[in-house]
């Protein structure tokens, strides 16, 4: 695995680090990482990003360019996490552009339309990308999208769910229009990429820890002695 696929704490990786940080923006999460929405094009992807960091939905959306990305701070397992997720074009021209971003991914939903079965078919497709161009160990979640539209299906949920046991992938059916499982499967990834990266983790926590200790040690030593609410007593 590429160092850069690790865990980025603080802004390391994915932004311009500002020019000074303060202390109490420091401590709004505890770390940050990267999904990724990838799919064909009108598959939603770009709807459930914005239910799931904005809870709008809009029912008509100019098709990506590129790449778009929005952010949002989740706590799980107590842990504050910062999650940058990128909304990738499914339009072949864009493909050159939005592969270069599977590189530094720690977790990747793989998007198909409930009411296209080509779509379906192209998850094949999206997952070889995955396999030759993002790191090893990336996490994956399969979602068929627009679960809303039943009467229009022409993917049953035993294909999906067969498809996601075929990759080892969890798998979810999801609508941006009513809501019907964002935030489970972005906490399930965002999940999955912690439990990835626990070692790592338990690492923050210990340095965390043992910095907590230090400070507290540092002010116990520079407390004058005698009475601590005495008028007469010197801090200088």
């Amino acid at each position: 695995m590429e160092t850069g696929v690790r865990i980025q704490i603080l802004l390391k990786a994915f932004l311009p680090r500002p020019p000074a940080l303060a202390p109490a923006m420091a401590k709004q999460y505890d770390v940050l990482f990267r999904l990724l929405l990838i799919g064909d094009s009108g598959v939603g992807k770009t709807c459930l990003l914005c239910r799931f960091t904005d809870n709008e939905f809009h029912s008509s959306h100019i098709s990506t360019i590129g790449v778009d990305f929005k952010m949002k701070t989740i706590e799980v397992d107590g842990i504050k996490v910062r999650i940058q997720i990128w909304d990738t074009a499914g339009q072949e021209r864009y493909q050159t552009i939005t592969k270069q971003y599977y590189r530094r991914a720690q977790g990747i939903f793989l998007v198909y339309d409930i009411s296209s079965e080509r779509s379906y078919q192209h998850i094949m497709k999206w997952v070889s990308d995955v396999d030759e161009y993002a790191p090893e160990g990336v996490q994956k979640i399969l979602i068929g999208n627009k679960a809303d539209e039943e009467q229009k299906r022409q993917v049953g949920r035993e294909q999906g769910q067969q498809l996601a046991k075929e990759y080892g992938m969890d798998f979810y059916e999801t609508s941006a229009c009513t809501n019907l499982n964002i935030k489970e499967s972005f906490t399930r990834l965002t999940e999955l990429v912690l439990q990835a990266h626990r070692k790592e983790l338990e690492g923050l926590r210990t340095r965390a820890s043992n910095e907590l200790a230090l400070a507290e040690l540092e002010e116990e030593e520079g407390k004058p002695e005698g009475p601590a609410n005495s008028s007469k007593t010197c801090w200088c």
